[in-house]
């Protein structure tokens, strides 16, 4: 009796054994390992060479009626099924010494049985204080010195668990044999196991096993189903468009450092609060350009202009973004240009009137040049001005060959200018022949001031 004390003292020592899994589907295997002991005595033979007691009578007799040894002698292996059953092996040895109402010690006779059981797990409505009981059923062969049978088996049992991975297996069945050999009874066997739970694969060894586990090659959390958290806000790695960065979770885990409502990925000022419009920056003078791209923070202006006011650099009231001559004060109805002046049209024609040409001529010379050099200089301060050429003759030769001339004289005067950098769509041209004279054509000298060209400012 005291050597099975010291068997269960040493039992419960292996409840500071801490291991993790438990026996389920991911851990499908079982061993276990214990001591048993067989009682012949309760079971309810009372007449003859086989007299015991009453059935279950004396049930508890350890010291009377009970055969154990020290030793580790039950040894077993299961495999979970499912959540009601595992099936498995279990082997025991014994040393028996006393048997029914026998209380004398009997000489030692050798006892084994091997057996194939199948729990039954009565579920959680069963369990109380985390014990889990079961019922037990089976067959086996059991030799007894040189006797041998086969056995049906009947038991109930309790598994107390001492971690996720190891329990105590408490358990007492009735074997009942099928032998004509007297020494060979009905018996009972009780056993108390240490069980251990293993076969399941968690590479990550984050307590999860693989078959659960999102994320099989990297430790995580139950909560995400094995996936990290490596940020710790709440939202898993692979939900988390920030995971080494704390944020949260209406930014898909990315922060706002700020607090404005842009997550730091979109805000372009992140410290800066701001509006979502503007991409998380402050617009300082509300013109609608924010502050990171306002080149006028303080003072509203368009986008057009990064946030500025368009200047008028000639004052002329014409913006200089839709001002033509932007550095010449103008009229708004010529878009900032100058028109030019009744006078300088006076002085534009005054200058035409020495383009000297020569008698039924068109061509330019050097003195006609000239003079159309100072023409382009004028025309290019009203860049926003298109002019009209008229060309001149006098009445020297025939109307019609002097109308051709007068617009071959006009035309020689456009190709020039153009040459010269005034545009060609500014310029058109018209000839009148000889029917325009500024002066009388009956002396020489008003006939060399009819070979002219003149210049209209276009309507």
């Amino acid at each position: 009796m005291k050597k099975l004390g010291k068997l269960i003292l040493a039992f419960t020592l292996l409840l500071n054994i801490n291991f993790i899994l438990a026996q389920d589907k991911n851990n499908q295997w079982q061993v276990s390992f214990g001591v048993n002991a067989v009682d012949f005595h309760p079971v309810g033979s009372d007449s003859g060479d086989n007299a015991t007691g009453h059935l279950f009578s004396e049930f508890f007799n350890i010291q009377d009626n009970w055969n154990t040894q020290t030793a580790i002698n039950t040894i077993g292996i299961s495999r979970y099924g499912n959540e009601k059953f595992n099936f498995g092996l279990r082997g025991t040895l014994n040393q028996i010494t006393r048997m029914g109402d026998e209380r004398s010690r009997m000489s030692p006779v050798r006892l084994a049985s091997l057996d194939v059981l199948v729990d039954y797990k009565l579920g959680e409505a069963f369990k109380f204080c985390n014990i889990e009981p079961y019922l037990e059923g089976g067959t086996g062969y059991t030799w007894f010195g040189s006797q041998k049978s086969l056995t049906m088996n009947g038991a109930a049992g309790l598994k107390v668990p001492v971690s996720e991975k190891v329990s105590i297996n408490l358990n007492s069945a009735y074997k009942h044999s099928f032998n004509d050999m007297q020494d060979l009874r009905p018996h009972f066997q009780h056993s108390m196991s240490v069980a251990i739970n293993f076969g399941g694969k968690d590479t990550d060894r984050d307590g999860i096993y693989d078959q659960h586990d999102d994320c099989p090659e990297e430790p995580g959390l139950p909560e995400f189903n094995g996936c990290p958290d490596n940020d710790g806000d709440g939202i898993e790695n692979s939900k988390d468009s920030c995971p080494d960065t704390p944020g949260l979770v209406e930014f898909g885990g990315c922060p706002d450092t700020d607090g404005d409502g842009t997550p730091d990925t979109k805000d372009a000022c992140v410290n800066e609060p701001g509006s979502v419009d503007m991409n998380g920056c402050p617009d300082s003078d509300g013109d609608g350009v924010a502050n990171n791209v306002d080149s006028c923070v303080e003072i509203a202006g368009p986008s057009e202009n990064n946030g500025c006011p368009w200047p008028d650099s000639d004052g002329d009231t014409v913006l200089d973004k839709d001002d033509k001559c932007p550095n010449v004060a103008g009229l708004v109805s010529n878009e900032g240009c100058p028109q030019p002046s009744k006078a300088i049209m006076e002085e534009l024609n005054a200058v035409g009137a020495k383009v000297p040409f020569q008698l039924n001529k068109a061509d330019l010379g050097v003195l006609v040049t000239t003079v159309l050099d100072i023409v382009a200089g004028i025309m290019e301060k009203y860049p926003n001005s298109n002019f009209i050429i008229e060309g001149h003759t006098d009445t020297s030769g025939p109307k019609v060959f002097n109308q051709n001339l007068s617009e071959k004289r006009a035309s020689s005067v456009k190709e020039y200018l153009v040459k010269k950098g005034i545009s060609a769509d500014r310029l058109s041209t018209v000839g009148y022949g000889e029917d325009r004279p500024s002066t009388s054509n009956k002396t020489r000298k008003g006939r060399v001031s009819n070979r002219r060209v003149e210049f209209k400012v276009a309507e």
